[in-house]
Protein backbone atom coordinates (compact mmCIF):
# COMPACT_ATOMS: atom_id res chain seq x y z
CA UNK A 1 0.00 0.00 0.00
CA UNK A 2 1.35 3.43 -0.95
CA UNK A 3 0.04 6.80 0.13
CA UNK A 4 1.58 10.23 -0.24
CA UNK A 5 -0.68 11.88 2.35
CA UNK A 6 -2.42 10.82 5.56
CA UNK A 7 -5.63 12.07 3.95
CA UNK A 8 -5.44 9.27 1.37
CA UNK A 9 -4.59 6.52 3.84
CA UNK A 10 -7.30 3.94 4.56
CA UNK A 11 -7.11 1.85 7.74
CA UNK A 12 -5.89 -1.70 7.49
CA UNK A 13 -8.68 -4.20 8.08
CA UNK A 14 -9.03 -7.81 9.14
CA UNK A 15 -11.73 -9.90 7.47
CA UNK A 16 -13.46 -13.08 8.59
CA UNK A 17 -16.66 -14.69 7.34
CA UNK A 18 -18.66 -13.60 4.32
CA UNK A 19 -22.24 -12.60 5.14
CA UNK A 20 -25.43 -12.55 3.09
CA UNK A 21 -28.68 -11.04 4.37
CA UNK A 22 -31.74 -12.01 2.33
CA UNK A 23 -35.11 -10.30 2.84
CA UNK A 24 -38.22 -12.02 1.52
CA UNK A 25 -41.89 -11.13 1.20
CA UNK A 26 -44.67 -13.67 0.99
CA UNK A 27 -46.36 -16.56 2.71
CA UNK A 28 -44.11 -19.27 4.07
CA UNK A 29 -44.57 -22.01 6.58
CA UNK A 30 -42.56 -21.02 9.63
CA UNK A 31 -41.68 -24.60 10.46
CA UNK A 32 -40.78 -25.37 6.86
CA UNK A 33 -38.55 -22.29 6.59
CA UNK A 34 -36.82 -23.08 9.88
CA UNK A 35 -36.25 -26.65 8.71
CA UNK A 36 -34.85 -25.47 5.37
CA UNK A 37 -32.44 -23.09 7.11
CA UNK A 38 -31.30 -25.79 9.53
CA UNK A 39 -30.60 -28.02 6.54
CA UNK A 40 -28.00 -25.47 5.42
CA UNK A 41 -25.83 -26.26 8.44
CA UNK A 42 -22.08 -26.45 7.86
CA UNK A 43 -19.25 -27.86 9.93
CA UNK A 44 -18.46 -26.06 13.17
CA UNK A 45 -16.17 -23.12 12.60
CA UNK A 46 -17.29 -22.64 9.00
CA UNK A 47 -20.37 -20.51 9.58
CA UNK A 48 -24.11 -20.75 10.18
CA UNK A 49 -27.51 -19.62 8.90
CA UNK A 50 -30.52 -18.26 10.79
CA UNK A 51 -34.06 -17.16 9.93
CA UNK A 52 -35.95 -14.18 11.33
CA UNK A 53 -39.67 -13.40 11.34
CA UNK A 54 -39.62 -9.70 10.37
CA UNK A 55 -42.01 -7.24 12.03
CA UNK A 56 -43.27 -3.95 10.56
CA UNK A 57 -41.47 -4.00 7.22
CA UNK A 58 -41.92 -4.52 3.50
CA UNK A 59 -40.28 -7.90 4.15
CA UNK A 60 -41.80 -10.80 6.05
CA UNK A 61 -38.68 -12.90 6.54
CA UNK A 62 -34.93 -12.41 6.82
CA UNK A 63 -32.36 -15.15 6.40
CA UNK A 64 -28.73 -14.55 7.38
CA UNK A 65 -25.86 -16.69 6.12
CA UNK A 66 -22.33 -16.57 7.56
CA UNK A 67 -19.75 -18.62 5.64
CA UNK A 68 -15.98 -18.99 5.35
CA UNK A 69 -15.88 -18.35 1.60
CA UNK A 70 -17.90 -16.40 -0.95
CA UNK A 71 -18.44 -19.63 -2.85
CA UNK A 72 -20.06 -21.17 0.23
CA UNK A 73 -22.35 -18.13 0.47
CA UNK A 74 -23.43 -18.78 -3.11
CA UNK A 75 -24.13 -22.42 -2.29
CA UNK A 76 -26.31 -21.44 0.67
CA UNK A 77 -28.15 -18.90 -1.48
CA UNK A 78 -28.90 -21.46 -4.18
CA UNK A 79 -29.86 -24.17 -1.69
CA UNK A 80 -32.40 -21.96 0.05
CA UNK A 81 -33.85 -20.68 -3.24
CA UNK A 82 -34.25 -24.24 -4.44
CA UNK A 83 -35.97 -25.46 -1.29
CA UNK A 84 -39.72 -25.93 -1.10
CA UNK A 85 -39.91 -23.46 1.78
CA UNK A 86 -38.91 -20.61 -0.54
CA UNK A 87 -41.43 -21.45 -3.25
CA UNK A 88 -43.89 -18.74 -2.20
CA UNK A 89 -41.31 -16.10 -1.33
CA UNK A 90 -40.15 -13.08 -3.29
CA UNK A 91 -36.69 -11.62 -2.65
CA UNK A 92 -37.12 -7.89 -1.94
CA UNK A 93 -33.62 -7.01 -0.72
CA UNK A 94 -30.23 -8.59 -0.17
CA UNK A 95 -26.92 -7.40 1.24
CA UNK A 96 -23.50 -8.97 0.71
CA UNK A 97 -20.59 -8.18 3.03
CA UNK A 98 -17.74 -9.69 5.06
CA UNK A 99 -17.15 -9.41 8.80
CA UNK A 100 -14.53 -6.77 9.49
CA UNK A 101 -12.32 -5.32 12.19
CA UNK A 102 -10.81 -1.95 11.29
CA UNK A 103 -7.30 -1.30 12.58
CA UNK A 104 -7.60 2.49 12.70
CA UNK A 105 -5.38 3.07 15.73
CA UNK A 106 -2.64 0.66 14.63
CA UNK A 107 -2.55 2.04 11.08
CA UNK A 108 -2.32 5.62 12.34
CA UNK A 109 0.43 4.70 14.81
CA UNK A 110 2.55 2.88 12.24
CA UNK A 111 2.03 5.67 9.70
CA UNK A 112 3.40 8.20 12.20
CA UNK A 113 6.35 5.94 12.95
CA UNK A 114 7.12 5.65 9.22
CA UNK A 115 7.22 9.44 8.88
CA UNK A 116 9.40 9.81 11.99
CA UNK A 117 12.04 7.38 10.72
CA UNK A 118 12.07 9.01 7.29
CA UNK A 119 10.36 6.11 5.56
CA UNK A 120 6.91 5.87 4.01
CA UNK A 121 3.68 4.01 4.46
CA UNK A 122 3.91 0.75 2.55
CA UNK A 123 7.68 0.27 2.73
CA UNK A 124 9.20 -2.99 3.96
CA UNK A 125 9.52 -1.83 7.58
CA UNK A 126 5.91 -0.65 7.63
CA UNK A 127 4.60 -3.89 6.12
CA UNK A 128 6.60 -6.05 8.54
CA UNK A 129 5.35 -4.11 11.56
CA UNK A 130 1.76 -4.18 10.28
CA UNK A 131 1.85 -7.92 9.65
CA UNK A 132 3.13 -8.52 13.18
CA UNK A 133 0.51 -6.28 14.79
CA UNK A 134 -2.31 -7.66 12.62
CA UNK A 135 -1.40 -11.23 13.56
CA UNK A 136 -1.63 -10.40 17.26
CA UNK A 137 -4.99 -8.69 16.72
CA UNK A 138 -6.42 -11.56 14.68
CA UNK A 139 -5.50 -14.08 17.36
CA UNK A 140 -7.12 -12.11 20.19
CA UNK A 141 -10.40 -13.48 21.54
CA UNK A 142 -12.15 -10.13 21.12
CA UNK A 143 -11.30 -9.80 17.43
CA UNK A 144 -12.07 -13.45 16.70
CA UNK A 145 -15.57 -12.93 18.11
CA UNK A 146 -15.97 -10.01 15.70
CA UNK A 147 -14.68 -11.90 12.66
CA UNK A 148 -16.26 -15.29 13.40
CA UNK A 149 -19.37 -14.46 15.43
CA UNK A 150 -21.52 -17.20 16.92
CA UNK A 151 -25.30 -16.96 16.84
CA UNK A 152 -25.92 -15.51 20.33
CA UNK A 153 -27.79 -17.71 22.76
CA UNK A 154 -30.73 -16.24 24.63
CA UNK A 155 -30.98 -13.21 22.34
CA UNK A 156 -34.10 -13.84 20.31
CA UNK A 157 -34.37 -10.54 18.44
CA UNK A 158 -32.31 -9.35 15.48
CA UNK A 159 -31.90 -6.01 13.72
CA UNK A 160 -30.06 -5.36 10.46
CA UNK A 161 -29.32 -2.12 8.61
CA UNK A 162 -26.77 -0.90 6.04
CA UNK A 163 -24.83 2.33 6.38
CA UNK A 164 -22.19 4.46 4.68
CA UNK A 165 -19.96 7.42 5.51
CA UNK A 166 -20.79 10.78 3.93
CA UNK A 167 -18.81 12.53 1.20
CA UNK A 168 -20.67 15.84 1.48
CA UNK A 169 -18.98 19.23 1.28
CA UNK A 170 -17.95 20.07 4.83
CA UNK A 171 -18.72 16.54 6.01
CA UNK A 172 -16.52 14.23 3.95
CA UNK A 173 -15.34 11.26 6.02
CA UNK A 174 -12.78 10.31 3.40
CA UNK A 175 -11.05 13.69 3.51
CA UNK A 176 -10.34 13.45 7.27
CA UNK A 177 -6.87 12.52 8.45
CA UNK A 178 -6.42 8.96 9.63
CA UNK A 179 -5.70 10.25 13.16
CA UNK A 180 -9.04 12.08 13.22
CA UNK A 181 -10.95 9.06 11.90
CA UNK A 182 -9.21 6.91 14.51
CA UNK A 183 -10.26 9.27 17.30
CA UNK A 184 -13.86 9.37 16.15
CA UNK A 185 -14.15 5.60 15.78
CA UNK A 186 -12.63 5.05 19.23
CA UNK A 187 -15.23 7.34 20.78
CA UNK A 188 -17.97 5.59 18.82
CA UNK A 189 -16.78 2.21 20.07
CA UNK A 190 -16.95 3.34 23.70
CA UNK A 191 -20.68 3.96 23.26
CA UNK A 192 -21.19 0.44 21.95
CA UNK A 193 -19.33 -1.10 24.88
CA UNK A 194 -21.89 0.34 27.28
CA UNK A 195 -24.37 -2.17 25.85
CA UNK A 196 -22.22 -5.24 26.51
CA UNK A 197 -24.44 -8.05 27.74
CA UNK A 198 -27.53 -6.36 26.29
CA UNK A 199 -26.57 -6.35 22.61
CA UNK A 200 -24.26 -8.40 20.42
CA UNK A 201 -23.10 -6.37 17.41
CA UNK A 202 -21.65 -7.70 14.16
CA UNK A 203 -20.01 -5.23 11.75
CA UNK A 204 -19.45 -6.32 8.16
CA UNK A 205 -17.74 -4.39 5.39
CA UNK A 206 -19.36 -4.12 1.96
CA UNK A 207 -17.14 -1.72 0.01
CA UNK A 208 -16.75 -3.30 -3.41
CA UNK A 209 -19.44 -5.86 -2.61
CA UNK A 210 -22.66 -3.84 -2.28
CA UNK A 211 -24.08 -0.33 -2.69
CA UNK A 212 -23.76 0.57 1.00
CA UNK A 213 -20.36 0.45 2.69
CA UNK A 214 -21.12 -1.48 5.89
CA UNK A 215 -23.77 -3.71 7.38
CA UNK A 216 -24.69 -3.72 11.07
CA UNK A 217 -26.38 -6.77 12.61
CA UNK A 218 -27.58 -6.54 16.20
CA UNK A 219 -28.93 -9.23 18.52
CA UNK A 220 -30.76 -8.55 21.79
CA UNK A 221 -33.11 -10.07 24.36
CA UNK A 222 -35.24 -6.92 24.34
CA UNK A 223 -35.85 -5.19 20.98
CA UNK A 224 -36.09 -1.82 22.76
CA UNK A 225 -32.31 -2.02 23.14
CA UNK A 226 -32.02 -1.50 19.36
CA UNK A 227 -33.75 1.86 19.70
CA UNK A 228 -31.60 2.86 22.67
CA UNK A 229 -28.20 2.01 21.18
CA UNK A 230 -28.93 3.49 17.74
CA UNK A 231 -30.27 6.68 19.31
CA UNK A 232 -27.21 7.09 21.53
CA UNK A 233 -24.77 6.29 18.76
CA UNK A 234 -26.34 8.88 16.46
CA UNK A 235 -25.28 11.55 18.94
CA UNK A 236 -21.65 10.46 18.52
CA UNK A 237 -19.90 12.87 16.15
CA UNK A 238 -18.96 10.10 13.75
CA UNK A 239 -22.65 9.32 13.12
CA UNK A 240 -24.15 12.77 13.68
CA UNK A 241 -21.89 14.35 11.08
CA UNK A 242 -20.69 11.53 8.84
CA UNK A 243 -23.23 8.69 9.02
CA UNK A 244 -25.84 7.74 6.40
CA UNK A 245 -28.26 4.94 7.20
CA UNK A 246 -30.34 2.64 5.04
CA UNK A 247 -33.47 0.66 5.78
CA UNK A 248 -33.87 -1.14 9.12
CA UNK A 249 -35.17 -4.72 9.35
CA UNK A 250 -36.17 -6.04 12.79
CA UNK A 251 -37.66 -9.35 13.82
CA UNK A 252 -37.68 -12.44 15.99
CA UNK A 253 -35.38 -15.39 15.38
CA UNK A 254 -37.22 -18.58 14.53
Amino acid sequence: MQASSPLALPPETLEGWYVLHQLFRGAAGERELATAVRALAVREGEGWSAAVRVVGSRADWMVMHFRATLGAIGEAQRALTGSGAAAGLQLVYSFLSVTEAGLYHITAELAREAVTRGGMVGDDAYRAAMEKRATVERESAHVRRRLYPALPEGMGWACFYPMSKKRDAGANWYSLTLDERSRLMHSHGLTGRKYAGKIVQVISGAIGLDAWEWGVTLFAKDPLEFKKIVTEMRFDEVSAKYGEFGEFFVGELL
